[in-house]
């Protein structure tokens, strides 16, 4: 991919977009306080349940991961380095079905308490093997995974079932936060929903509700001479106008989601150069997810109704100019060479070009099917591109099929709590954000038995072809299951429906520095990294 930028021409990152403004930097300087702006909610602190920017963005900071992304080289789907371990990440004995790591001996949760191997097994355990109602979103991405052994107070071992290489993202995903075996032997499964003791760059100072998240340097950092920032302030601000303007008004520096094209335009040409701004295609697509358990969307044939009226090509002309969406693709992160060809997309339902011919389908199916649908829309109430395209999904159903369709927004807290635990939707806006780009484990989600599958269904004859697909060594075979697993998820059964992949654009002001963009808004949060040339 070609890297530009208005000043200099800058080495080319893998993934990365473009990079407006410079980004050549000198020594980092310590001091100061970052203030950047979150446009969601919390809906707790536990970060192996939750998977919304709303979490990771004030909370992880305050963590460490056992292995993560290469801060320096964020964009490399494949340089991961140790956090709390040392050493280079293992390369994995015994036909890649073992990996031992040996774990830093400096390293202190922000009680006081040292860190030790037993800690890390207890964190990975409740991850991979949660106990019976314990909730852990990522479960279905260690599924190769028979045991965490902890050898010795200094060393872990995983021994897998199978040998596979989705096994180390996996691992390095930015939510597997490091908690303490105390914390959970003590105080349960439950507690760190509304605790925060972590071994992070940063500690947790408080928490004003609605308003702001604030931390601290941690002095025992087991970086040494990190992190650069003296604290940070996570500043709550849901409506995108305000966090624009927090950034044009410099009370905030940065706002690590993302921004549409026409914010990023127009704070170039308030602030010149004191804005950067930097650009990635984004491993995060918006869904549509009927509920497989609520008449009429028990019915394959009403479901494949609602993807077939969607003109996904035209809506990506339209909605790239105005929200952070823009690329038409299938299951898999479109940049990848597992991700569907635009003739391979051309024969899924929904993603012909001859939009008229596929609603005359979509018809026909509800005909069929003896409905008219009437139904609601559930939305999460954040701007940017839920309720944007929330909105042309409900004119997309009027258009195609006539349908009337009210919409229901609610906030993140109970917008997670309607799809998690009441289900009392019929059809919701839904997403598969991953940070690590892992095609074969992230398209876990449209499997049945998959913790983040909020469809209350799934498809035996499509978690039959994954169990292939995990245990394949081959890339071509792997590819080729991945396009019949695809046609059976979005297609055949219908179990949930991609509408457009997202687009990350960050502005932010120039005097932040050491900050790289990732292809995920997950990627990079820890801020260890991070210093203010000002």
């Amino acid at each position: 991919m070609t890297h530009l930028t208005t000043k200099l021409a800058l080495t080319a990152l893998i993934g990365a977009g473009l990079v407006f403004g410079s980004i050549a930097e000198a020594a980092p300087k310590s001091g100061g306080v970052l203030n950047y702006v979150v446009g969601s909610k919390i809906p707790s602190y536990d970060g192996h349940v939750e998977s919304t920017f709303g979490m990771i963005h004030p909370i992880r900071p305050f963590y460490s991961t056992l292995i993560r992304v290469n801060p320096s080289n964020p964009a490399d789907p494949s340089d991961f380095v140790c956090d709390v371990c040392e050493g280079d990440v293992p390369k994995g004995e015994e036909g890649g079905t073992k990996f031992t790591f040996k774990i830093r001996k400096d390293v202190k949760f922000h009680d006081g308490t040292p860190m030790t191997a037993h800690d890390v097994k207890a964190t990975m355990d409740k991850v991979v093997f949660p106990p019976k109602g314990v909730a852990s979103n990522r479960k279905a991405f260690f599924r190769a995974v028979e045991s965490i052994t902890a050898d010795n107070d200094y060393q872990i071992t995983f021994k897998l079932k199978f040998p596979t290489g989705t096994f180390i993202p996996a691992l390095a995903l930015p939510f597997n936060f490091i908690y303490s075996k105390k914390d959970l032997d003590t105080h349960g499964y439950q507690w760190h929903k509304k605790n925060i003791n972590g071994t992070g760059p940063f500690k947790f100072v408080q928490h004003q509700k609605g308003s702001f998240v604030e931390g601290v340097k941690n002095p025992d950092y087991h970086f040494k001479g990190q992190p650069y920032l003296d604290g940070i302030k996570a500043i709550s601000a849901p409506k995108l106008a305000v966090r624009v303007q927090a950034i044009r008004g410099d009370r905030a520096a940065i706002e690590f989601r993302g921004f549409p094209p026409k914010h990023r335009d127009d704070l170039v040409k308030a602030l010149g150069d004191k804005i950067t701004v930097q650009e990635s295609d984004w491993n995060c697509v918006l869904m549509m997810t009927p509920n497989h358990k609520v008449k009429p969307f028990d019915d394959v044939r009403v479901r494949r109704a609602l993807t077939l009226a969607i003109d996904r090509w035209g809506g990506s002309k339209y909605l790239s100019r105005i929200a952070i969406v823009k690329t038409v693709g299938g299951v898999v992160y479109p940049n990848h060479e597992f991700a569907a060809t635009p003739q391979e997309l051309s024969k899924l339902a929904g993603y012909s070009k001859d939009i008229k011919g596929s609603r005359a389908e979509a018809k026909k199916l509800l005909k069929e099917a003896g409905v008219n649908l009437n139904f609601e829309l559930h939305n999460r109430g954040v701007d940017q591109p839920y309720k944007v395209v929330g909105t042309w999904l409900i004119d997309q159903w009027k258009k195609g099929l006539g349908a009337k369709v009210k919409q229901r927004v609610q906030p993140s807290p109970p917008f997670y709590a309607t799809l998690r635990k009441k289900k009392d939707f019929d059809v919701s806006i839904d997403f598969n954000c991953q940070s690590v780009i892992n095609p074969i484990a992230d398209i876990t989600k449209f499997l049945s038995t998959a913790g983040n599958n909020y469809s209350q269904g799934g498809d035996a004859k499509a978690d039959a072809i994954y169990a292939k697909l995990e245990k394949s060594a081959d890339p071509k075979e792997q590819r080729a299951l991945i396009r019949q697993y695809e046609k059976r998820v979005i297609d055949d059964a219908m179990v949930a429906a991609i509408t457009l992949w997202w687009y990350k654009i960050n502005p932010h002001r120039s005097y932040v520095k050491g900050w790289k963009i990732a292809p995920s808004h997950y990627l990079n949060q820890h801020l260890d990294n991070v210093w203010l040339d000002k």
